[in-house]
């Protein structure tokens, strides 16, 4: 063996523990990236049904439900029932928050317009979650379509179907998102509500990871992408919004979005050139409260907001097909 390559593998020899170090440390990195993005931030429901109902004169009669979902995982939601034969509207809230966060609208929307409204807790939210991490709106969407079906198998005390053949979705980034996967397969979707939409589950994963360290950073981003694959083992998928609303037909589509939704104010004004000349489109960015906020909103922005929304489905899903 020549002197140089016995040096080379004097160095290598020594670099070695270096580089497997690195190499731990980096895969060490991935998983806390994954895991963490993977299991958001649980905390106590802002208001139950139970509570709203002692805080308020309006008698809620909202009931707490569970079905399965498509791979065999449980699924829970709140249920409003509405008049029979009325559409049905699901609530699907945003990454980090829960159904309490849209229970107000829901309650709005289903006195104002006597539709049935589900809110689901999407995977890995809400208190002690059936489901530990969320797929950034991958099997949220299935999980979607999941719950359109366990409405349409609603029955009334006659034994009638409780609701009509029209849907809509309303969904704020990770369950805007969703909601437009799934619409793409449900053709019984006419209404779309859609609030600062990302352009794919990535953003949603890089959103998570930026919360989570505080840095938006090229290789964290890179990591975490790269450890969702694997984690998830072909289970993820990142369609393009873009590409799904070109899809969709003559929907109903109403995207909202403000400055305090970020870059996802941007990509919301883009997808709404993304859909076919079919579709009826409706772009309302410049809210000064969107559904990150409503939390902390004040009342005129928050009863401005619902409005909006209540407006939109009713138009949308009575109108004649």
């Amino acid at each position: 063996m020549s002197p140089r390559r016995r040096a080379g593998r004097k160095v290598f020899a020594a670099l070695l523990p270096i580089i497997l170090l690195v190499i731990l440390a980096l895969a060490g990195l991935t998983a806390w990236l994954v895991y963490g993005a993977a299991h958001p931030p649980r905390r106590a429901y802002l208001v139950t049904p139970e509570k709203f109902a002692s805080l308020s004169d309006r008698g809620l009669k909202a009931t707490e439900e569970s079905w399965s979902n498509r791979d065999g995982t449980r699924a829970r939601g709140w249920l409003v029932r509405g008049a029979e034969g009325a559409p049905a509207v699901v609530l699907l809230h945003r990454y980090g928050a829960d159904r309490s966060w849209l229970l107000n609208l829901g309650v709005k929307l289903n006195e104002t317009t006597n539709m049935t409204v589900l809110l689901p807790d999407l995977r890995g939210h809400g208190e002690n979650p059936p489901v530990a991490s969320t797929s950034f709106g991958t099997l949220e969407a299935d999980d979607a379509l999941v719950a359109l079906d366990f409405l349409r198998g609603q029955k009334t005390q006659q034994g009638r179907a409780l609701v009509g053949d029209r849907a809509g979705i309303y969904g704020v980034e990770l369950g805007a998102y969703a909601a437009l996967l799934a619409a793409r397969q449900d053709k019984g979707v006419r209404a779309l509500a859609l609030d600062s939409v990302p352009d794919t589950a990535d953003a949603v994963l890089a959103s998570a990871v930026n919360n989570r360290t505080g840095l938006d950073n090229g290789l964290l981003r890179f990591l975490a992408r790269l450890g969702t694959r694997l984690y998830f083992s072909g289970h993820y998928k990142n369609d393009a919004a873009c590409t799904v609303a070109e899809s969709l037909g003559d929907r109903r589509v109403l995207l909202l979005s403000g400055e305090d939704a970020g870059p996802l104010r941007r990509t919301t004004e883009t997808l709404a050139r993304c859909f076919s000349a079919q579709a009826n489109v409706e772009v309302q960015t410049d809210l000064s409260s969107t559904g990150f906020t409503l939390a902390s909103a004040s009342s005129e922005e928050d009863e401005a907001y619902d409005r909006r929304v209540i407006e939109f489905f009713d138009r949308a899903l009575r109108s004649a097909p």
